[in-house]
């Protein structure tokens, strides 16, 4: 299992923030794993959809990623199509800043294997 997750890990630059909780790097649409941003449309009448500001939130995304590389660890692809990832700027945990900065909120039931769980309490040690 630690194989394929460094096999399926890469180092990427030039991503864009499309909203809070999803990035795009080339063609490839990226979703963070474990947290929920808000909608920067309509919220789906069949979802519950997270609170906020969705500008502020997909802003500071943009901030955090801006003319670094990121590090992309692939987990799974979602039933949209988009790479459910961990994702990396400058060491920090993506997913692990934008609930620091209340610009998400965590989903246990879409946090696989607790990646986020763990990734943020090693965060508020340090």
């Amino acid at each position: 299992m630690m194989l394929l997750a460094l096999v399926m890990a890469a180092s990427l630059t030039g991503c864009q923030a499309t909203d809070g909780d999803s990035i795009r790097c080339g063609d490839e649409r990226i979703r963070l794993l474990g947290i929920d941003a808000p909608e920067m449309g309509r919220c789906p009448p069949q979802r519950r959809c997270a609170d906020g500001d969705p500008v502020a939130s997909r802003d500071n995304l943009r901030r955090r990623i801006a003319g670094r590389a990121i590090r992309v660890e692939r987990i799974k692809k979602d039933r949209y199509g988009r790479t459910i990832a961990v994702v990396t700027a400058g060491g920090a945990n993506l997913s692990c800043l934008q609930l620091s900065g209340h610009h998400a909120t965590y989903r246990r039931d879409w946090d696989d294997g607790l990646r986020v769980a763990r990734a943020c309490r090693d965060m508020a040690r340090r």
